[in-house]
Order: C-alpha cells, then sequence, then structure tokens
C-alpha cells in the first residue's frame, strides 16, 4: 500500500515543500512540489508560515492524508528534539523548533534530518547506492559533509555529528573550511576550490603571467568552483592542475574513511558528478597509495545517481524512513 508523504527542503538559497508517496523497495516517488522561495530577506518563523501554506494546499489535494512529515536541512540539528541549530547558511535560524512547528501546523508527525543524512538516505534507497549494506554518501557542494548507512540503517551519531567528514584535518596549510586551515571541505568543497584556485592564480600572476583563467587581480573576486571546472573540460592547464590537487586530496580523505568504516560504496554528490573526469585520476592515485588493498577492493566509488529533484526526494525519503524506523520499533 503507497502512503503519502509531505517532504520540506530547507537551504541557504531556496526552500520548497513537496508532495510524494512511498515506492517499492524503500523508495519514494515525487508527485508534486511546491514553489521555491527564496531564503533571503525573510526570518525563519516568516519562511515556516509560508512553507506550511504550500504544504497544506498539497495535502488538500493528495486524496489520501499524507502520514508524515520529512525536513531535510543544513545543520547543525538536534534531530531528536526537532531543532535547527544556527546552520551558517540560515542566519537568525537560532533554536528553530521546526518539527513542533509543522506538527501543529499539519496535523502530522514531522521528522528533521540534516541534508547530507537525508541525501544518504535517498541515494541508498534509490541512487547509486542501492543495494548496499555499508555506504557513505558525500555532498561535495557549498560544504561536505557525509551520510553514513552503517549495517543497513542510518548512523547518526550520540549527538548527531556523525559524518562531519569536512572538519577532518588533511594538511598542516591549504584552503579554510568548516572553519579549519587545511581541512577536507577546504580542499573539496565549491569555497575551497575557489580559495585553492586564487592561491595558484595569485602565484602564477606573481611569477609575472596572466592566466587565462584569471587574467589580472581584479579577476580574482570572479573566480569560482564552477568557472574552475569549466576552464578544466576546456583544457585549461591551471585550471586542470586546481582540480588535480583538490583530487589528491579527495583521495586522502577518502582513504580515511575506507580505512575506518570498510564501506562497499562511497557515493559522491554535486561537483564530483560535474568534475569526476578532472577529479578521479589524482585521488585514485592516492587512495591506492594510502588505502587498505582488501579494504579499497571491495569499495566502489561512485557519482550520485540522483540529480533531479535530489532535494525534495531526500526530504521525502526521510519521512519514508522514520515511520519505517517506527514500525521497527
Amino acid at each position: 500500500m503507497r502512503v503519502k508523504l509531505i517532504g520540506v527542503d530547507i537551504g541557504g538559497t531556496k526552500c520548497a515543500v513537496s508532495l510524494g508517496e512511498t515506492a517499492g523497495r524503500g523508495g519514494v516517488r515525487l508527485l508534486e512540489r511546491g514553489p521555491a522561495r527564496a531564503t533571503a530577506g525573510l526570518a525563519a518563523r516568516e519562511m515556516l508560515a509560508l512553507l506550511a501554506e504550500d504544504a497544506q494546499r498539497l495535502c488538500a489535494g493528495a486524496g489520501d492524508a499524507p502520514a508524515a512529515v520529512g525536513i531535510s536541512c543544513g545543520g547543525p540539528l538536534d534531530s531528536r528534539a526537532g531543532l535547527i541549530l544556527s546552520p551558517p547558511n540560515l542566519p537568525g535560524w537560532d533554536a528553530v523548533p521546526v518539527t513542533g512547528f509543522f506538527e501543529k501546523r499539519l496535523g502530522l508527525p514531522a521528522f528533521l534530518c540534516n541534508d547530507a543524512n537525508a541525501g544518504a538516505l535517498a541515494e541508498w534507497r534509490m541512487g547509486a547506492g542501492r543495494g548496499c549494506e555499508n555506504m557513505i554518501f558525500m555532498t561535495f557542494g557549498t560544504g561536505l559533509g557525509a551520510g553514513l548507512i552503517l549495517n543497513g540503517k542510518l548512523y547518526e551519531g550520540a549527538c548527531d555529528f556523525a559524518g562531519e567528514t569536512g572538519h577532518i584535518r588533511l594538511a598542516e596549510h591549504g584552503p579554510v573550511g568548516y572553519g579549519k586551515i587545511g581541512s577536507f571541505e577546504g580542499f573539496c568543497s565549491g569555497g575551497g576550490i575557489a580559495q585553492l584556485a586564487a592561491d595558484l592564480v595569485r602565484a602564477e600572476q606573481q611569477r609575472g603571467g596572466r592566466p587565462a583563467l584569471c587574467p589580472t587581480p581584479q579577476d580574482l573576486p570572479g573566480l569560482t568552483a564552477e568557472k574552475v571546472g569549466r576552464a578544466a573540460k576546456q583544457g585549461d592547464a591551471l585550471a586542470k592542475a586546481i582540480l588535480a590537487e583538490s583530487g589528491r586530496m579527495l583521495g586522502r580523505g577518502l582513504a580515511i574513511l575506507i580505512d575506518l568504516l570498510n564501506p562497499e560504496r562511497i557515493v559522491i554528490g554535486s561537483i564530483f558528478v560535474r568534475s569526476r573526469g578532472e577529479l578521479w585520476p589524482a585521488a585514485r592515485e592516492v587512495l591506492e597509495k594510502e588505502a587498505l588493498p582488501a579494504a579499497l577492493a571491495t569499495c566502489a566509488v561512485v557519482p550520485a545517481g540522483l540529480t533531479e529533484s535530489v532535494g525534495d526526494l531526500a526530504a521525502l525519503t526521510v519521512a519514508a524512513y522514520r515511520l519505517e524506523r517506527q514500525k521497527e520499533g
């Protein structure tokens, strides 16, 4: 029997509500999506009120009443208490009781999950991690976080901080990510790649060069990971070197995770999906040197399989998964 669900995807740029239903093998199907609402300029309560109105409209047209609400949001969070705890990409969202808000407005049980964990659930159930008992999903976008599926269950840790891979220091020097110099997030995120690019471009300019990627110091503020990725695909040597360095550090970080958790699969999203050809050769070379051979041999590193409507599917999967866990006791 298919069960209707509401998903709420809360992001630093936009938020949206979706209506879906359970599908085969623990998956979900997206049925309808509400409007994408820009996050900037709205206080938490104002945004939540709009999202609740969108959810009420979707519920009214759903036919069967939805069974639960799944909420995906960047951390830090307290998923057990249903609180959003001042995420850096959501200024002013301080100790927001988001599950309680939706439970009161919709009369449905609501469940909160950080976006990396929600993405892990969706990829595990419907994407590139399907069929695995032990897998890691990594975001590799604006930041770097991981969701862990261990022994066929989402692992969240003692206080919801499992999978904060971006905080691991990989080098004493390097780009800053997660407030730490040389961190995994510093080398393997959009902002980190932009920092790495700026450092290498500056060095080239100081040697008297005018790199096509960024000819003058005045062009540095416009240097982004997306621009680096495009230039690398067009054969720009400096852009390729930037992504190769990011790839080497990706390999170093993945080796730690493979040795520690022995997963069957590591699924990586966003930038890795778009720039796998430029990142993976350097990452694989480091992995082959650093990871335990037996553990590496049993682990496939693959790009994320869900690219369309991934935020909606992730939020809906949170609702489906939590309902299942409740039934299991």
